[in-house]
């Protein structure tokens, strides 16, 4: 065996000396992923926070039924939703490190249509919400004005589904800036949007929930619009596909583990204003509490975006790695290579 094949090293890219000065190189491709993503979560969160902020202009009973409302489909619908969405992480960061790039249009509409069928229950959980939230000892006029509220964001699941799975098809091939830019854009229209439908059409609450459903839909528009038109999505979008309609149980095997992982995190803070409904003065609580939820929300999303870019970068390619690498034949290519070098030091 040569002996400069054995001096060169063995499943390392690069020299260990050269480490150090690819940490700075890491960070800040790490940096351009994680500020448009931190960025866009916090645009996208600030949709439903400025429906909430106009229904409380119009009262104090107003607003704690909006925000009960709200936790109650982050509960039961957004949270599961958006957990089963993080099923495309892993396979869309496992298909684009591997170069199968016709499979990330494949689970985006895999993702659809499961998550679509998710919706079936959850409209139905939000049509009944009042007498839900009756049933676990709320305000009586409070679960009203949420029941009402909630019954009119049924809509929004038709925009929430394609727009969630779109935005996890392009953060797995690193495209954040083009999500940033079309929350951005929607946040907003949005201020716009709900100022006409509560205050000037006079649907109150209703035109926030209204509201919340017509941006989903425009940042939709605009994601799928840049799908279709952009050369940065050619290999990986080429159209609709029956192949989508095939692996829809193992897609949910996946989707499901990883819905209840976001759900047990998210419930432990959406909870509490569920919670803050049975205490004396409802109405206040209520409101006060979500108030201090949405805040503490836009904090989290700092490492959630931080979280997540590492993700996308880096873990779907490791994960391809790790599960094609025939690890037993490497074994033995090791203990060649140690062997070789021992036999040429004697």
């Amino acid at each position: 065996m040569d002996e400069a094949t054995i001096e060169q090293p063995f499943l390392v890219p690069h020299p260990v000396q050269d480490a150090p000065a690819g940490v700075p190189a890491e960070v800040k491709k790490l940096l351009r992923l994680a500020v448009p993503l931190v960025a866009s979560f916090i645009l996208r969160n600030a949709v439903q926070m400025v429906s909430v902020m106009f229904v409380g202009h119009l009262g104090e009973l107003q607003l704690a039924g909006v925000s009960l409302a709200a936790s109650l489909a982050n509960v039961t619908g957004f949270s599961f939703l958006a957990g089963m969405a993080g099923a495309l992480d892993t396979l869309c960061g496992q298909a684009f490190g591997a170069r199968q790039f016709h499979l990330l249009g494949i689970y985006k509409q895999r993702a659809m249509l499961v998550l679509t069928l998710a919706c079936i229950p959850i409209t139905l959980a939000w049509a009944f919400a009042d007498q839900i939230l009756l049933l676990i000892g709320q305000d009586r006029d409070v679960a009203a004005e949420a029941g009402e509220y909630a019954r009119w964001l049924i809509p929004s699941l038709a925009a929430f589904v394609p727009l969630t799975c779109h935005t996890r098809f392009l953060q797995a091939q690193s495209l954040v800036v083009p999500v940033m830019a079309s929350s951005g854009v929607t946040a907003l229209t949005h201020v716009f949007v709900c100022y006409a439908l509560v205050y000037k059409a006079g649907m109150g609450s209703k035109g926030a929930a209204l509201s919340t459903a017509i941006s989903y839909a425009i940042n939709l528009t605009i994601l799928a619009l840049y799908v279709r038109l952009s050369s940065a999505c050619k290999r990986t979008w080429t159209g609709f596909s029956a192949e989508a309609f095939a692996g829809l149980r193992d897609f949910a095997k996946l989707a499901v583990p990883s819905a209840m992982m976001v759900c047990l995190e998210w419930w432990s803070f959406e909870l509490l204003v569920l919670l803050s409904g049975v205490l004396p003065n409802p109405k206040l609580e209520t409101s006060v509490l979500s108030i201090c939820i949405n805040t503490a929300t836009l904090l989290y999303m700092v490492p959630l975006g931080l979280g997540i870019s590492i993700s996308i970068s880096k873990l779907g390619l490791l994960l391809w790695i790790t599960l094609r690498t025939n690890w037993e034949s490497e074994a033995i290519k090791a203990q060649e290579r140690v062997i070789g070098s021992s036999v040429t030091t004697k």
